[in-house]
């Protein structure tokens, strides 16, 4: 049988390594970065976060309130 190579990707390597208050302010810092040249304000961003939140809760609730 031959050996088989896993290609691995760095970037989740790399946050595998990470704690999770290295994972967070990773996050943060990618964050900043790509909303830097935006007319985005930080309230814009904490309402689209919530918005996601929200609708994803709600579909986990559907999926596991049958199972009960």
């Amino acid at each position: 049988m031959k050996a088989v190579a896993e290609k691995i990707d760095p970037e989740q390597f790399i946050l595998a390594a990470l704690t999770p208050a290295q994972r967070l302010e990773a996050a943060f810092r990618m964050a900043r970065d790509a909303f830097r040249h935006t007319d985005l304000t930080p309230a814009d961003i904490e309402a689209a976060v919530q918005k996601v939140r929200r609708s994803r809760y709600a579909k986990s609730r559907k999926a596991t309130k049958g199972r009960r």
